[in-house]
């Protein structure tokens, strides 16, 4: 049985949560600062980067508020969007959390118009990578970085249709 996980819009007292939700995610798969994958220049500026500059922020808490799941919405350009910060606790995960963010993020991009969302993950993720292809995201390049084999992919969104109003 999926537990309930409330989905909202980052804030900046999530910021310490976040950093750890994000730092143990990657010391999961064995990636930390210096190799080359790893990066977090964007924490301290979530939402300049995310929210202010037509994206967003999201992140899902457990029963009790703890920030157990989070994913980021940036703009590339007026078309696409990259879904980046996609990071579920291990405690948590395998109850379909990341899929709820993964949702959640795609369906703001449509809100938002973006065309195309892309983004890219490790192949130490595996976990990621296959809730990717799930999703329908089709892998465009990969590169090797750090030592790191990294997954580029995209998925082509299909526009919200609004109802006609009847005159």
């Amino acid at each position: 049985m999926t537990e309930r996980l409330r989905i909202r819009r980052y804030r900046w007292s999530d910021l310490d949560e976040v950093w750890a939700l994000h730092q143990i995610g990657l010391a999961q798969v064995g990636l930390m600062p210096g190799d080359g994958v790893y990066y977090d220049d964007d924490f301290p500026r979530i939402h300049s980067v995310y929210i202010a500059d037509r994206g967003d922020f999201l992140v899902g808490e457990e029963s009790g508020g703890r920030i157990v799941a989070m994913g980021g919405l940036r703009r590339i350009d007026d078309e696409t969007a990259e879904m980046c910060r996609l990071r579920v606790h291990p405690e948590f995960q395998r109850r379909g959390y990341g899929a709820m963010i993964l949702e959640r993020l795609e369906e703001r991009a449509r809100e938002l118009g973006y065309r195309v969302l892309r983004g890219d993950t490790t192949l130490q993720q595996g976990a990621a990578v296959e809730l990717y292809r799930k999703y329908g995201w089709r892998e465009i390049r990969r590169e090797v970085r750090g030592g790191s084999v990294v997954l580029y992919g995209e998925k082509y969104l299909t526009p919200v249709v609004l109802p006609q109003l009847i005159r």
